[in-house]
């Protein structure tokens, strides 16, 4: 594999200061607030006995609670009289293991071959920034193109960063499914060596993805403009209940030999949500290029905050290290998937029988926890003040806000 790192030696980059007087806090702005807090707290003071919270991503029941996995029970209790030592400053070892196993596959030359470097990170936000500030580090003034949309959050991590951010084409409005053409020209105009961000499967927030013939031919894209690839995969599993499935692109891009990162979240398909267990990896070309990229992402971590929390972790490589308890996983992970399969098909159905005449295809065609919905801002703002209905302004669902019992409701006032 050509190393994306190959031309760069691995160095510190010297960054400029500037010295201001401490003068007080006068001049500091108070910040816009963010806008799914603020969806939230609406929610909470909202008392309509029918109102529904569609903005929150994070998984529910069918009784609109949250699901701790049986899985991640009998762990707790087999890990929870384990020592509080700090963990290494890349982890606990067990996990970055199992999470990069569960990733490329245990067959994967990435893994057989040791030229995965792993880190535990804090969640997948830690990961991406984690990823970020390395390759602004170690390959400076090389821009990231995100699609358009792309998770809120990825916007400024990255500028946080130090990098350029730019976009490339994703969603079309006009179909609520992807503008591959669109995509695929942006990219291929994009700077050779250019920092591309992949979702993994699940786009957030559109539930668009790529199919698998569309994903070979980004790979080849790809590897022809000598782009470097960043998976963001926070939903491996949840999104269609197959790990294999939802893993495809990333193990189809390794498996070409494209330069590559992957930033992991447990906090959907694990339900570790407050827990904060994610993972970072690159892979090296040789092991050479490994043991350097292993001691410099060390060193990157070391001053962000020194060790990850060990609880999550232990409880993450306790399942996937038991074939018992994950095959449990497996079942119950598909079983979330399968809850918000169900809603989507029980949405659309509802709102034909409600007498909506609009094709609703695009509902079940998305995956994965969130819907674009196709729904204006202003028909947004009806159902949040005339139904007591909350999403965001741009349309997006979290389909796991939907159960058997307000479906209905909710298919009646959208129609």
């Amino acid at each position: 594999m050509l190393s994306f790192f190959k031309s760069t030696s691995l160095r510190s980059v010297r960054v400029a200061k500037r010295t201001m007087a401490y003068s007080g806090w006068s001049h500091v702005q108070e910040a816009p607030p963010d806008p799914i807090l603020g969806l939230s707290q609406a929610f909470a003071a909202d008392e309509h006995p029918k109102k529904i919270n569609l903005g929150v991503g994070a998984y529910r029941d069918d009784q609109g609670k949250p699901f701790v996995l049986g899985c991640v029970k009998t762990a707790i209790e087999r890990v929870k009289d384990q020592n509080h030592e700090y963990a290494g400053i890349s982890g606990v070892p067990a996990f970055t293991k199992a999470a990069a196993t569960l990733a490329f596959g245990e067959e994967s030359d990435v893994i057989q071959s040791n030229r995965n470097i792993t880190a535990q990170s804090i969640s997948g936000t830690g990961a991406l920034r984690v990823a970020g500030e390395f390759l602004a580090r170690f390959q400076p003034n090389t821009p990231i193109y995100l699609p358009t949309p792309t998770w809120a959050n990825h916007i400024p991590l990255f500028k946080d960063s130090g990098i350029e951010v730019r976009d490339y084409k994703y969603y079309d409005p006009n179909s609520c499914g992807l503008n591959f053409n669109g995509m695929v020209n942006d990219i291929k105009e994009a700077p050779k060596g250019s920092i591309i961000l992949y979702h993994g499967c699940a786009h957030n927030p559109t539930g668009v993805d790529p199919t698998q013939e569309q994903w070979r031919e980004l790979a080849q894209l790809t590897k022809d403009k000598g782009h470097f690839a960043l998976f963001d995969l926070a939903y491996q599993g949840f999104a269609s209940g197959d790990c294999e499935r939802d893993a495809f692109s990333l193990r189809y891009f390794a498996e070409q030999g494209i330069p590559l990162a992957l930033c992991q979240s447990f906090a959907k398909n694990f339900g570790l949500y407050g827990e904060r267990t994610g993972a970072v990896t690159f892979v090296a070309g040789n092991n050479n290029e490994a043991t350097a990229l292993r001691s410099q992402l060390n060193t990157l971590i070391r001053p962000m905050y020194s060790n990850p929390p060990i609880f999550g972790a232990r409880i993450v490589a306790e399942i996937l290290q038991d074939a018992q308890l994950k095959d449990q996983w497996y079942s119950e992970v598909k079983e979330m998937s399968g809850r918000i399969i169900r809603m989507r098909e029980l949405l659309v159905k509802g709102l034909k029988e409600a007498g909506s005449n609009r094709n609703w295809d695009h509902v079940t065609n998305q995956i994965g926890m969130f819907c674009f919905t196709g729904l204006a801002p202003e028909q947004v703002d009806t159902l949040r003040n005339q139904y007591h209905i909350y999403m965001t302004r741009n349309g997006r669902i979290s389909v796991a806000g939907i159960t058997s019992n307000n479906v209905g409701y909710l298919a009646k006032s959208i129609a």
